[in-house]
């Protein structure tokens, strides 16, 4: 890498407010560092209690998402079986959180249709859906119910945004991006 382009990435880091980014393996251990990261960031902001909860809770779900129940992709493709990204955004008008991980194009549609599903369910409705699934015990083909996803869309209280990028006939790579507001929700 050109050691001119690290401060060109600072800078564009700098100016979309991220405060914390990774790409590479997803860890157990992994994950208790950028929590404990995290908390202590937050700390640091003196954030108000209600929001530097709904982050934290969110910034869990998504990395227990990316941890276990990304897709596994051969090594030729990325050379790394578990590699993902995620970053952690801060503006004045609250936080953002952005995952990356590569998924099976075979598995796209139905991904994209839930997380449709779930953007179009009002606050009440997803209250509803997510104790549905609790009592009626589905579970996916990862062993969760998909209450990951719900969670993340009610603890935000915003419209989750995503896209799917094709790499080729088999394999794509997933962003989400989840806005955690200041507002009082």
């Amino acid at each position: 890498m050109n050691l001119e382009n690290i401060f060109s990435i600072y800078q564009a880091m700098d100016n979309s407010g991220i405060i914390l980014s990774f790409k590479g393996d997803i860890t157990s251990e992994l994950l208790t560092s950028v929590l404990q990261i995290m908390e202590n960031r937050l700390d640091s902001f003196q954030e108000e209690p209600k929001i530097k909860k709904k982050v934290y809770h969110i910034l869990v779900e998504c990395l227990q998402n990316l941890y276990h129940h990304m897709d596994e992709i051969p090594s030729y493709i990325n050379g790394k079986d578990r590699s993902a990204i995620f970053m952690i955004g801060k503006t004045d008008q609250g936080y953002s959180i952005i995952t990356g991980n590569y998924i099976l194009s075979e598995n796209v549609s139905g991904l994209k249709k839930r997380i449709d599903e779930i953007n179009a369910l009002t606050k009440e409705e997803l209250k509803e859906y997510y104790k549905q699934i609790l009592a009626n015990g589905e579970m996916s083909l990862k062993g969760g119910g998909g209450l990951g996803i719900i969670d993340i869309a009610r603890k935000s209280g915003e419209k989750l945004e995503y896209e799917f990028l094709s790499l080729s006939n088999n394999v794509s790579f997933f962003i989400l991006k989840i806005k955690i507001t200041n507002k009082n929700n």
